[in-house]
């Protein structure tokens, strides 16, 4: 059996009672532990797949922080803690002011899991790892990018592409119409995620990038991005996105499905954003996401792994219900929003705004200069 296929480390299909620890073989026959932090609120209709992928691209452990859920989301997530496939830490506050995410990426810093990963990787419920290189595994990337003690893998937005309705299908199955591999702008549309080597050179996991850095142990930490382009000293400290006007997918890409169906994203401006509290999802996010002048359907090869891990999965009855309850949830929750007028308003400009035009290489640069004009005005003023 491929590494890419059916998940069989200490906890079987079969059994679903198994050990989360499993490691992770690399070609030389050394063993590494990968593991996943992720934090949702109200996302139980999605989980099944997302955890079901990460087995399939070779995550070893996962560490999943839950908030304020009443779609079954903590109790589904508990399920899954007792017959060993994550560890479930409720994060009910107070809050850092940074945000609910940020809180639980401090109590991450303190975990067990934390301590024993090998590599770490920060991701959120809707990014999905797509791993090119070999067999679309971890291992598989490790051994593309041998130097690398981390790995930036830059985000390819998925649109909505016109997408009503919410319906429980596999968000990667669903959604494939894309932005296209070269972005000129915005800069957003080139975040990352690290994965990065567990050594002790970051003492803790951060959204983006892992923080609070061992600076004499910097020079020695090697970065590259997914084409394979060993990256300067900023990225090291503080850079969130890569360099776009350039291809960054050779050996990797981060899948990442931001909108979903209109529905969706009613639901996900109703339930507000994990890592800035105060700040409310609207138009603007939207439109600075919603490309679909691509298409890639290359997160497809973990496909029939995912479905064998999803479907041994639903076999449990519990979780089975947990997952229908959660879908019901949905649609029950969208309903009522929209009785609001708030929520009916974002809905109806959803559906009267078409996807998003890429920018053009001119047009990016001239935006680029404005920027550079304030950067440049904003360091005298503070040098007065």
């Amino acid at each position: 059996m491929s590494a890419i296929s059916l998940w069989t480390g200490a906890g079987t299909l079969g059994g679903l009672d198994g050990d989360q620890g499993v490691s992770g073989q690399l070609r030389d026959g050394s063993v590494s532990r990968f593991l996943a932090i992720l934090t949702v609120r109200n996302e139980a209709a999605f989980l099944l797949e997302w955890l079901a992928h990460h087995r399939a691209a070779g995550f070893t452990d996962f560490l999943v922080f839950s908030n304020d859920c009443q779609d079954g989301t903590s109790q589904m997530l508990d399920r899954l803690q007792d017959i060993g496939q994550l560890t479930h830490v409720p994060n009910d506050g107070p809050y850092d002011k940074a945000g609910i995410q940020f809180t639980a990426l401090k109590q991450a810093a303190r975990h067990p899991l934390v301590k024993a990963a090998d590599w770490i990787l920060v991701l959120d419920v809707d990014e999905f790892v797509n791993i090119h290189a070999g067999d679309g595994t971890l291992p598989c990337l490790l051994e593309a990018l041998p130097e690398a003690d981390a790995i930036t893998l830059t985000w390819r937005l998925f649109g909505n592409a016109g997408k009503l309705r919410f319906e429980d299908a596999p968000v990667t199955e669903t959604f494939t119409r894309c932005a296209p591999e070269v972005m000129h702008w915005p800069w957003r549309a080139a975040m990352f995620k690290t994965l990065y080597r567990n050594e002790g050179t970051y003492r803790k996991p951060g959204i983006h990038r892992p923080r609070s850095a061992g600076k004499d142990r910097l020079e020695a930490f090697r970065w590259f991005d997914c084409q394979g382009r060993e990256l300067g000293g900023q990225f090291k400290t503080k850079r969130l996105f890569s360099d776009y006007g350039q291809p960054l997918y050779r050996f990797a890409q981060l899948n990442h499905y931001p909108l979903g169906a209109m529905e969706s994203y009613v639901l996900k401006a109703d339930r507000g954003r994990a890592n800035r509290s105060a700040s409310e999802l609207g138009m603007d996010y939207w439109v600075e996401r919603n490309f679909s002048t691509g298409e890639d359907t290359s997160v497809l090869r973990y496909q029939a792994a995912r479905q064998a891990q999803q479907q041994a999965w639903m076999a449990d009855a519990e979780l089975a219900r947990l997952h229908e309850k959660a879908v019901e949830w949905r649609h029950r929750r969208f309903r009522r929003l929209m009785e609001q007028e708030p929520a009916r308003a974002l809905f109806s400009r959803l559906m009267m705004t078409p996807p998003s035009r890429p920018l053009s290489v001119a047009t990016a640069r001239t935006l680029q200069g404005f920027a550079a004009l304030g950067r440049s005005r904003a360091d005298s003023e503070s040098g007065d």
